[in-house]
C-alpha cells in the first residue's frame, strides 16, 4: 500500500513538473514569437564614417551582408534597429532600400548623413529635418541647335512618377516631385531638438543628385527654384522606394559644408548627426511604437 502510495505522488509530482515546463516553454515562445514580430526600425548611412557611429551604439550586434551593403543588426533600448551601409550614390541608396525592406519589412526608415548647404542661413552643424524630398538631378533641358551652347539654368523639373508613358505626354510630368518626411518620424525629430547642441535644427527640404555641386550660382539656382536647404546624393532614391512600400520616411541631414557662406568641411559633422538621431529613434520608440 505504502509502494502505490509513493509511487501515486512520484507520479503527480512528475506532471506537476510537467505541465510548469510546458507553460514556461509556451511563454517563452510566445514571447520569442513577440520579439520575431517587432518590425526593426532602419537607419540608413552612405559612407562608414556616416553609418559606423551609429553602429556602435547597438546591442547584440551582429552583421550581415548582401551584395554591396552591409547590415549591422542589433537593438536600442530593447528594439531590433538595423544600421546599413547603403553606399554613395542614388542607385546604390534604391537599390539598398528596396533589399532592406524585403528582407527586414521596416517598421520606419530614417536616412542620414551629411550635406551641402544650400541655404546661406545654415551652417556646419546645422541639421535638416527632411519635411519634404527632392530629385534635383531629374531635369530636362530645352531645344538648342548645335553651337548654341547650353542654358542649365533654363533646365526645368522632370517627375519620372506623372506617366508611364512618354514624360512628354503628360504636363503634370513637368513638375517638381516632393517626397513627404513622415508626421511622426518628424514629431520624434522635433521633440529632441534640444540634445543637439553643436548647431539648430530646422526643417527644411534636403535635395538628392548624383552631380556634385560646387558652382556657387548653381546651388542659389537650386535654392530658388526647388527651395532646397541642402543638397546630398541619397536621400530622394530612398525616400521614392520607400514611398512605393509604403514604409514610414525621413531624411535627417547636418550640414558639413556650405559653400553659399564660406562655411568649409568639417568631418565631426558626421558622428554629430549620428548622436542626434540615436536620440530621434529612442524617442520614436518611445512615443510611437512601444
Amino acid at each position: 500500500m505504502k509502494n502505490i502510495r509513493k509511487l501515486a505522488i512520484l507520479l503527480f509530482i512528475t506532471l506537476t513538473f510537467s505541465l510548469l515546463a510546458g507553460c514556461q516553454s509556451s511563454a517563452e515562445g510566445e514571447a520569442s514569437a513577440e520579439e520575431n514580430d517587432q518590425q526593426p526600425i532602419l537607419i540608413q548611412g552612405p559612407m562608414p564614417i556616416e553609418a559606423e557611429n551609429f553602429a556602435a551604439k547597438l546591442e547584440d550586434v551582429e552583421e550581415e551582408t548582401s551584395g554591396n551593403f552591409v547590415f549591422y543588426k542589433g537593438k536600442v533600448d530593447g528594439y531590433p534597429v538595423i544600421v546599413m551601409k547603403t553606399g554613395k550614390g542614388m542607385e546604390n541608396t534604391a537599390a539598398a532600400t528596396a533589399i532592406a525592406i524585403e528582407k527586414f519589412d521596416p517598421a520606419a526608415i530614417i536616412n542620414q548623413g551629411t550635406s551641402g548647404g544650400h541655404d546661406p542661413d545654415l551652417h556646419v552643424f546645422d541639421i535638416v529635418l527632411g519635411e519634404r524630398t527632392v530629385n534635383i538631378g531629374s531635369l530636362k533641358t530645352g531645344h538648342l541647335e548645335d553651337g548654341e551652347g547650353i542654358a542649365p539654368k533654363e533646365w526645368i523639373p522632370m517627375d519620372l512618377m506623372a506617366s508611364e508613358g512618354s514624360a512628354g505626354e503628360d504636363p503634370d510630368a513637368e513638375n517638381i516631385r516632393y517626397f513627404e518626411g513622415d508626421k511622426d518620424l518628424l514629431k520624434a525629430a522635433k521633440a529632441v531638438k534640444d540634445t543637439h547642441e553643436e548647431g539648430k535644427v530646422v526643417e527644411g527640404t534636403i535635395g538628392s543628385t548624383d552631380v556634385w555641386n560646387n558652382e556657387v550660382d548653381r546651388i542659389q539656382w537650386f535654392h530658388e527654384n526647388f527651395g532646397t536647404s541642402v543638397e546630398e546624393m541619397e536621400g530622394a532614391a530612398g525616400a521614392q522606394i520607400a514611398k512605393a512600400y509604403d514604409v514610414p520616411y525621413l531624411g535627417i541631414r547636418t550640414l558639413s559644408n556650405n559653400k553659399t557662406n564660406g562655411g568649409e568641411y568639417n568631418p565631426d559633422t558626421a558622428e554629430a548627426n549620428q548622436d542626434y538621431v540615436y536620440e530621434v529613434v529612442k524617442e520614436y520608440l518611445s512615443t510611437t511604437i512601444n
